[in-house]
């Protein structure tokens, strides 16, 4: 008999849970033509203060990014051509351009090319010789090879150049962050309600789904783990899960995605009476999370955050290093329009937080073989320190502090 339903686990029905849900009232409002436009300046002053001629864009996260432009990246070499003197040319296919131009955001002049052609070719077409070019690094290796064989281009990675843009998020961008941050927090929360013995993880998934999309997001979850006791000590789970037990581990790392920004969340709690060894990890777990929060202090590099994690966990007779029982992989990483973005917050990354920098902290611990405890909440840097999307996790038997 689950022992904690008076905490918000278990003791209801998904049809009950999904019924309670509602979309909020308040949305962010879309982000401006004149932040896109920021964006590029921005792009144009490291173009040129890196004495760099040109940025291929490519479709994908970074295309949506600098130019508000959607279009998923495929085998055709599909993106833009920004100059550092704001000149903006896309490369598209010749019979694909009737679609895309209904999906611009900034306008920009094409460099069209039919399906026997290379785009790389006609791009060398229009730039001149030895044009420096920095290479968005999502770019598929076919394409940068032919840029790095043509006699046109100085090619040189763009990843850098890129980052330092994207992982300062707006005002705007934090909005667009914390709103589905707050969707997945009620779900976490409905989800817990819904547990029984018995229950599968797919069907546990599928309530996940429904309830995202119940709450205004039709595509629903963007992704989803679910995992019951043994199976929660492999972090990303397991080939063949199994089914819910009473006084077993629940690990249900999920998110979603509005507007192109995603949420990402993980709660890990005991479903029934915990072990006086779980009720242990799951306290050393909650004192690495608060930990990384105390580390993640602006001007202290990203990597110091993962240092103090591993030192507390040390101090609680776990690991050294990545050794188990203990913390297997890095303590964070950046989110945004992507789940896994720069800043990682990782051994060695010798990047320094700076406000507005938004980011994960997930020091999972694994104990081999019996099962592991992760709380994945996300922060965003501000002029004064470290600020939660979400509220930590409070107990292991009362995770929502209900």
């Amino acid at each position: 008999m689950n022992s904690n339903r008076s905490y918000g686990i278990g003791g209801s029905t998904p049809e009950e849970e999904l019924s309670k849900l509602s979309v909020p009232s308040i949305q962010p409002e879309p982000i401006k033509r004149e932040e896109f436009q920021n964006r590029i300046d921005k792009a144009c002053a490291a173009l040129k203060s890196n004495g760099l001629d040109a940025l291929y864009i490519n479709a994908g996260t970074n295309l949506y990014y600098f130019t508000n432009t959607q279009w998923n990246p495929s085998e055709r070499l599909v993106g833009a051509l920004l100059f550092a003197d704001g000149t903006l040319k896309y490369v598209v296919p010749e019979f694909e351009i009737g679609t895309f131009n209904d999906f611009i955001g900034i306008k920009g002049k094409f460099i069209p090319w039919a399906e026997h052609e290379s785009p790389v070719e006609k791009i060398a077409e229009v730039v001149k010789e030895g044009l420096k070019l920095a290479i968005d690094d999502s770019t598929r290796f076919t394409n940068v090879s032919r840029f790095q064989e043509h006699k046109k281009f100085q090619i040189s990675s763009a990843e850098e150049l890129i980052r330092d843009i994207r992982m300062i998020k707006s005002e705007a961008e934090i909005a667009h962050i914390q709103y589905p941050m707050d969707l997945t927090m009620q779900v976490h929360q409905a989800t817990a309600r819904i547990l029984k013995p018995g229950i599968t993880t797919a069907e546990v998934v599928n309530f996940i789904h429904k309830a995202h999309q119940k709450l205004g997001i039709a595509a629903g979850s963007y992704f989803c783990i679910v995992l019951f006791g043994k199976d929660s000590s492999f972090p990303h789970g397991v080939k063949t899960s199994k089914t819910l037990e009473e006084n077993e581990m629940v690990l249900v790392d999920t998110g979603t995605q509005f507007n192109g920004y995603i949420s990402d969340i993980t709660r890990t709690y005991i479903y029934g009476d915990a072990s006086e060894k779980e009720k242990e990890i799951w306290n050393n777990e909650k004192s690495a999370q608060l930990a990384a929060f105390k580390a993640a202090q602006l001007g202290n590099p990203c990597g110091h955050i993962d240092d103090e994690v591993r030192v507390q966990l040390e101090k609680d007779g776990l690991g050294p290093d990545y050794d188990l029982p203990g913390l297997p992989h890095r303590t964070g990483h950046g989110i945004g329009l992507e789940i896994h973005e720069h800043p990682f917050i990782l051994r060695g990354n010798d990047i320094k937080l700076q406000a507005g920098m938004t980011f994960s902290i997930e020091p999972m611990i694994v104990v081999e073989n019996e099962f592991g405890v992760r709380l994945e909440d996300h922060v965003y840097m501000t002029e004064n320190g470290p600020k939660w999307f979400t509220e930590p996790s409070f107990s292991i038997e009362n995770p929502f502090g209900v």
